[in-house]
């Protein structure tokens, strides 16, 4: 495939197929939570893991796309790639406000305002009356894709969610390998060598910030219709938490780690839900385990044996 080199192609592939296999052994609405978090994912890797700006805050447009496709479906009644999109819009005018005020800071600075950013997003979706506070947004209908094809059965909403991901997938692999990208990795090795060259690094990163919420923001959008429901859990900080230890866990700066790392948290939450608190004792050894054993992610440590790029 045009951009990928043959490792990558390969690994595109495979991933490919089990996407189109897995719905005849695993529920569909499980794979469709995995690949909602792995388009999560792989819009925050897009910000930490080539351009090196850690957000603690990625749940404010993760949720917010939630809830904007949650009530666009629900009380205006917009087909539903309308919703979605609405989500994306929203996710990344969020992402426009809060980069404004951040780009400008670096490291523990840059996190710790984008958290503080995040909290006050929250506090704001536990007031206003169109989230619907505790109760969330509910009953959120999947409605007709271009209002012909309803999306009512599991499967049909699997091959949207299929599609979007695997566009989003594609159009973050091109951004890296643009000469955008190689911009924006520039940027994460040596920054100040970057600026002495010519470029303007706060305006590089900030579209990058952007791009990233918006993805994020479909994202959310995508999971309120799979599940039906927007919540405070999806604007919680816990949630900007469980994408950071997605991309550590599957590798960041790689293209398939995110991935990886989804489909690891999401089925280790979902066959330990019975162990109730456990659940959370066991990500924390998992995380303690892939920081000492693969310092670069389950991806990034095959990458690097095998000396390619994954």
């Amino acid at each position: 495939m045009m951009g990928f080199s043959r490792p990558q192609n390969g690994a595109f592939w495979i991933m490919v197929a089990v996407i189109l296999v897995a719905p005849a052994l695993l529920y569909p609405v499980f794979l469709m939570k995995v690949l909602c978090f792995a388009m999560f994912a792989c819009a925050f890797n897009l910000l930490i893991g080539f351009v090196g700006l850690g957000s603690f805050g990625h749940a404010a447009f993760f949720g917010m796309g939630a809830y904007i496709t949650a009530y666009s479906a629900k009380a205006w009644g917009w087909t539903p790639e309308l919703a979605i999109l609405a989500g994306g819009v929203v996710g990344g005018l969020l992402g426009l406000a809060f980069g404004w005020l951040a780009i400008r800071r670096q490291g523990i600075y840059f996190a710790m305002i984008t958290l503080a950013l995040a909290q006050m997003n929250y506090f704001v979706c536990t007031q206003a009356g169109f989230t619907g506070g505790e109760d969330g947004i509910q009953a959120v209908p999947r409605g007709d894709l271009f209002g012909l094809i309803s999306l009512k059965s599991d499967m049909a909403m699997y091959v949207l969610t299929t599609v979007i991901f695997l566009a989003i997938f594609l159009l973050v692999h091109r951004i890296v390998h643009s000469p955008f990208g190689q911009v924006l990795k520039a940027i994460r090795e040596n920054e100040p060598r970057a600026i002495s060259l010519g470029y303007r690094t706060d305006d590089y990163k900030l579209m990058v910030f952007v791009l990233s919420a918006a993805i994020a923001g479909i994202a959310g959008g995508v999971k309120a219709l799979v599940f039906g429901i927007a919540t405070l859990t999806d604007v919680n900080y816990a949630m900007s938490g469980e994408v950071i230890l997605m991309a550590l866990l599957g590798g960041m700066g790689t293209i398939f780690g995110p991935v990886v790392g989804a489909a690891v948290l999401i089925a280790l939450e979902n066959y330990l839900a019975p162990f109730g608190a456990w659940v959370t004792v066991t990500q924390g050894v998992v995380f303690v385990i892939c920081v000492l054993a693969f310092r670069r992610g389950i991806i990034g440590e095959i990458a690097a044996r095998r000396r390619v790029s994954l």
